[in-house]
């Protein structure tokens, strides 16, 4: 295809960014407008007057820093367990011969089908019956090790040449060194796209800590915004749109840091 045969690529690229990004540009602009014109009708984009109200009102009605902190240490554990467990189980799936093996794997992929309400009311009476409720342990443990993840990182590491590991195995090296000497270190575009998508998805998890987290001193910023903005008549929605702006930004920084390292594991990762 000619250079001027793809300009409709592009066309169709650009107005596909414009789609996603517009909600993003829309939230940051509506939440410096004051709270009657971000309902009004028309609705406008630039605010006509800009206003820090409902930021000052995000700081002063909600424990921020009690909020963020367990946002981000539930997100940095859940996400780190993941790197560390799934990487281990995809390297035993891919590189090891073990009866069952296959049947394993079976159930990784089988457990990727399940919609995870299905599993929600029985994972709560277990983590209740524990006494894991209200805790730390509560929010991050059954979300420690993930189908997804598991499959990703065994699809990688299958990828990864016999021959390292087997000239590792003649040096008299053991399949904890190996895995932590040769493989872990070459799983690096896996490990990150892995690690975005794992804290992505747990720092926006709203279900599972709204159930789990009975105190305020254990919300995360997503139950903390969705209690504190919905009143018993009317939604804060200056408030919730200053927030959501606070949630996203951290992730989006994330995002820009592992960017390369993200797109070059979703390249890489094959599909043995």
């Amino acid at each position: 295809m000619t250079a001027k045969g793809r300009w409709w690529v592009y066309v169709v690229l650009t107005a596909g960014l414009l789609a996603v990004i517009s909600p993003f540009v829309w939230m940051l602009l509506s939440s410096v407008k004051p709270a009657g014109e971000i309902l009004g009708t028309p609705p406008t984009w630039l605010p006509g007057h800009v206003t820090g109200e409902h930021y000052r009102s995000l700081f002063e009605r909600l424990d921020l820093a009690t909020y963020l902190t367990n946002s981000v240490a539930v997100a940095v554990a859940v996400t780190v367990g993941n790197m560390v467990f799934c990487s281990m189980l995809g390297y035993v799936l891919a590189k090891l011969s073990f009866r069952g093996r296959r049947l394993l794997f079976g159930l990784v992929m089988g457990m990727l089908m399940v919609p995870g309400m299905v599993t929600f009311v029985p994972l709560f009476i277990l983590v209740s019956n524990v006494g894991l409720a209200n805790t730390y342990s509560g929010l991050i443990l059954p979300y420690l090790v993930q189908p997804v993840g598991v499959f990703l990182m065994r699809q990688f590491i299958g990828e990864l040449p016999d021959e390292l590991i087997d000239a590792a195995r003649v040096d008299g090296a053991g399949e904890a060194r190996i895995f932590a000497r040769i493989v872990l270190p070459l799983c690096g575009p896996a490990l990150a796209t892995l690690g975005i998508i794992t804290f992505l998805a747990s720092w926006n998890n709203f279900l599972w800590p709204l159930v789990v987290a009975q105190t305020e001193d254990m919300y995360t910023m997503p139950v903390a915004l969705a209690l504190y903005s919905v009143g018993q008549n009317s939604i804060d929605y200056g408030l919730l749109l200053a927030g959501a702006v606070v949630v996203v930004v951290p992730v989006l920084l994330l995002f820009t840091f592992l960017q390369r390292h993200f797109t070059q594991g979703i390249a890489t990762t094959g599909f043995r």
